[in-house]
C-alpha cells in the first residue's frame, strides 16, 4: 500500500458492486440473535463463495477418487482436477513452475515443514533465525523448537509504538550466523503491512534465505513470488475463501531439491525396498499420503473467484473500509486502537478502556457483529502494547460501509452498558 491507512476516507468505490458480490456468499445472509449477521472475523477465516461450495460438491458427487494411483476414469478426473488446482495456484503466485507448489494443511504446517526440512539440515549450533515482534505463534514456536534442538538463537526485530518494524534494527540483526529470516507480510493482530521487498533485499545481500508468512496477504492483495524474490512463501486456504485444512508452501526449486522430505509414506516415493527408499520428484517429495484433494480444488476455485474480482480492486476497496472504520472508532470515547502502522491491511484491533476484550466481543455478538477477541495467537504483540487482549474487526471485500457503522454503533452500545 502506498497510501496512509489514516487518510481522510474518500467516497465509496463506485465500480465495486458489493451488494452483488454479497449474493455469492450464502453464509452472509442469516441472522444471529435476531440481528443480521455482520461478519468481521475474516482474519481468522473467510466465508466461502458459492463457486467454492459448488466445486467441493462437484468433486464429491462425480469425481471422488484417489489421485495419481488409479487407472480408472474417476481417478484420472480427480488427478486432472488436483493437478489443475496446483497449476492455478502457480499462476496466482506467479511461481516459475508447479514443482514449486506444495500442498499442505495450512500456513502453520508450511512453516513447520521448512523448519524441519530446511532448518534441521542447514541450521547448527550458534546459528541465528530472525523473526519479528509481530509474528503469529505459528511463526515463532517452530523456530523456538529448532533453536532449542540445535543450540541456535532466535533474534527478534522490534517494533515502534505504531506497530511498524524498526528496519534499522532489522539490518543490524543480519550477519554471518543468520541462516533464515522468517517474517509476516501482514500482521494478523495489528494489520501492519511490512516492507517485505526491503526485508528480502537486505537479507539476500548476505545470501540469507527468506520465508514469508502470507496468510493475511494472499486474500487481500496481489502476490508475485518472483517479483518478491522470496525463497519460501506460505498461506492458508481457509483465509483465502477456500476450504479449511488446505494450504500452500511455495519454495524455490533450488531449495526444495536440497531439502529432505518432511514426512514418509505413500506418493512421496519412487521406489521402496527394505534396504533403500528413492524419493519422488518435486513437489510430491513433500506430499506424503492421500492429500486433501477436494481442498486443493476448492482453494483453486476460491483464488479464481478473487482473481475475477481483481486483487488491486479488492485492496483498494478494503482500504476504504479500513479508513472509514478508523475514523468511526477513533471518535468513540474510551476506544483505543492498537496498531496504527503507516501501511495497514483491513484490520482494526481495539480495546474499550475498563472492559475486557472477551466481554466486549460478547456484547458485539449480541448485536449481530462477529469479531475476534483475545490475543490472536500473537501474545508477544499484546505484551508489547501492555494489554491482555484486543477485540479485532477484520474486513473483507464483501463487507459494507453500513456494516462498519453497525460495528461502531455496537461498540457505543457496549460503552453504555459498561459505563
Amino acid at each position: 500500500m502506498t497510501r496512509s491507512a489514516f487518510m481522510t476516507p474518500s467516497a465509496p468505490n463506485r465500480v465495486w458492486d458489493v451488494e452483488r458480490i454479497r449474493k455469492d456468499f450464502p453464509a452472509l445472509h442469516q441472522q444471529v440473535h435476531g440481528k443480521p449477521l455482520v461478519y468481521l472475523d475474516n482474519a481468522a477465516t473467510s466465508q466461502k463463495p458459492q463457486a467454492v461450495i459448488d466445486a467441493l460438491v462437484a468433486y464429491y458427487t462425480f469425481d471422488n477418487s484417489n489421485v495419481h494411483r488409479g487407472v480408472h476414469l474417476l481417478s484420472e478426473r480427480a488427478t486432472e482436477a488436483y493437478e489443475g488446482a496446483r497449476a492455478r495456484i502457480q499462476r496466482h503466485l506467479n511461481a516459475a513452475s508447479p514443482r514449486e507448489i506444495v500442498f499442505i494443511r495450512q500456513a502453520t504446517e508450511g512453516i513447520n515443514l521448512v523448519m524441519a526440512s530446511y532448518g534441521r539440515r542447514f541450521v547448527g549450533a550458534g546459528d541465528e533465525i530472525v523473526i519479528s515482534a509481530i509474528e503469529h505463534h505459528a511463526n515463532i514456536v517452530p523456530w523456538q523448537m529448532l533453536c532449542e534442538e540445535k543450540g541456535a538463537r532466535l533474534r527478534v526485530v522490534p517494533i515502534d509504538d505504531r506497530g511498524d518494524l524498526l528496519m534499522e534494527e532489522y539490518a543490524r540483526l543480519l550477519g554471518p550466523r543468520t541462516k533464515l529470516v522468517a517474517i509476516t507480510q501482514v500482521s494478523n493482530a495489528l494489520g501492519t503491512v511490512t516492507p517485505i521487498k526491503d526485508i528480502i533485499g537486505l537479507a539476500h545481500q548476505q545470501d540469507i534465505p527468506v520465508l514469508i508468512d502470507g496468510a493475511q496477504a494472499v486474500p487481500h492483495q496481489p502476490v508475485d513470488v518472483r517479483d518478491l524474490d522470496c525463497d519460501f512463501y506460505v498461506f492458508s486456504g481457509h483465509k483465502a475463501y477456500g476450504p479449511t485444512g488446505i494450504g500452500v508452501l511455495y519454495g524455490k526449486e533450488q531449495w526444495l531439491e536440497r531439502m529432505p522430505p518432511f514426512q514418509g509414506g505413500g506418493d512421496m516415493i519412487k521406489s521402496v525396498t527394505f534396504e533403500k527408499t528413492i524419493y519422488n520428484e518435486l513437489p510430491y517429495k513433500f506430499e506424503a499420503g492421500t492429500p486433501h484433494i477436494a481442498g486443493a480444488i476448492g482453494l483453486a476455485a476460491g483464488l479464481e473467484y478473487i482473481a475475477g474480482l481483481g486483487l488491486e480492486q479488492i485492496r483498494d476497496y478494503e482500504h476504504e473500509l479500513l479508513a472509514y472504520g478508523t475514523e468511526l472508532l477513533s471518535a468513540i470515547s474510551r476506544v483505543r486502537l492498537i496498531g496504527t502502522a503507516r501501511h495497514k491491511g483491513a484490520v482494526l484491533s481495539f480495546v474499550l478502556d475498563g472492559v475486557h476484550a472477551h466481554d466486549l466481543g460478547t456484547i458485539l455478538d449480541q448485536q449481530g457483529v462477529a469479531v475476534r477477541a483475545g490475543h490472536h495467537c500473537a501474545m508477544p504483540v499484546m505484551q508489547r502494547f501492555g494489554v491482555p487482549a484486543t477485540a479485532r474487526a477484520s474486513m473483507a471485500f464483501y463487507n459494507t460501509r453500513g456494516e462498519v457503522e453497525t460495528l461502531a454503533a455496537a461498540i457505543e452500545r457496549a460503552r453504555e452498558i459498561f459505563s
